[in-house]
């Protein structure tokens, strides 16, 4: 997919509509059907602020940070350059009309609302917890597949300089999505810590000039703190949602023990 020069400032337009799909199905199919409480609970997840547990919450948010730290020290070790602490000068992709910061935010808005609004609570179902959340990290990595051949985007512009650069892309997509469930599940299944756990997933990886090649090593990092995470909760990750949970109120105690 390309664009002709005059219109490339505004290749992000039919982007944010694909970026609201989400959203939009969730809504629909939420005030679609018949019970109420399905309405409710999805406005209770997105809005009260009760649902959050500060500590656990403040603990998910520096993981990713973390991770590109980590990585950052790794990399000096294999050859990679101290100018990766430096603040990016630039994003890493081109946002079109629309400013990055803004973008960033968007795409964790438009996406959380669908995925945890209603797409993983039906994957959910009849799943362990642990099924669930692989099954999402796959189908959350492929749903940005599309973005391969959309020029100026960044995985167009990873897969440019290397193939191997945008399977890393896909794979660490595929891990976040299990980080992100656990992060969404153990907060009593906030789509608004869902929302600004991805956001800061997406400043993350645009603060620092990290490398590609950094960036690889990130992957293995973020592998080894879904297994830690897993490996420490596995109770909860063997919990199947149909006999065990059933409401936000069941959740309550899930998680309590961390490390």
């Amino acid at each position: 997919m390309s664009f002709s020069p005059d219109w490339v400032d505004y290749y992000m337009l039919p982007m944010l509509i694909g970026l609201m799909v989400p959203a939009i199905v969730a809504v629909v199919l939420i005030w679609g059907q018949q019970e109420d409480e399905l309405r409710r609970d999805f406005k209770c997840r997105l809005f009260s602020l009760s649902l959050i547990r500060p500590g656990v919450f403040l603990f998910s948010l520096i993981l990713m940070p973390l991770s590109v730290l980590l990585s950052i020290v790794i990399s000096l070790g294999v050859g990679g350059s101290v100018d990766q602490f430096q603040v990016s000068e630039a994003f890493s992709f081109n946002s079109g009309f629309v400013p990055v910061l803004l973008l960033l935010f968007l795409a964790a808005l438009f996406e959380e609302l669908g995925w945890r609004g209603y797409g993983f609570e039906s994957l959910e179902k009849g799943r362990s917890f642990l099924s669930a959340s692989l099954l999402f990290g796959l189908l959350w990595s492929a749903w940005h597949l599309p973005l391969l051949w959309v020029n100026e985007s960044y995985q167009y512009e990873i897969y440019q300089i290397s193939p191997w650069y945008a399977v890393n892309f896909y794979l660490s997509t595929a891990v976040l999505g299990v980080i992100i469930s656990w992060v969404c599940h153990i907060n009593q299944r906030s789509i608004l810590v869902a929302i600004l756990f991805h956001f800061v997933v997406n400043l993350s990886q645009e603060m620092l000039s990290m490398t590609q090649q950094t960036k690889s090593i990130q992957t293995l990092v973020l592998i080894v703190f879904a297994l830690v995470i897993i490996r420490n909760q596995w109770h909860l990750f063997m919990r199947k949602r149909e006999s065990e949970i059933t409401s936000t109120r069941d959740i309550g105690s899930v998680g309590q023990n961390l490390f």
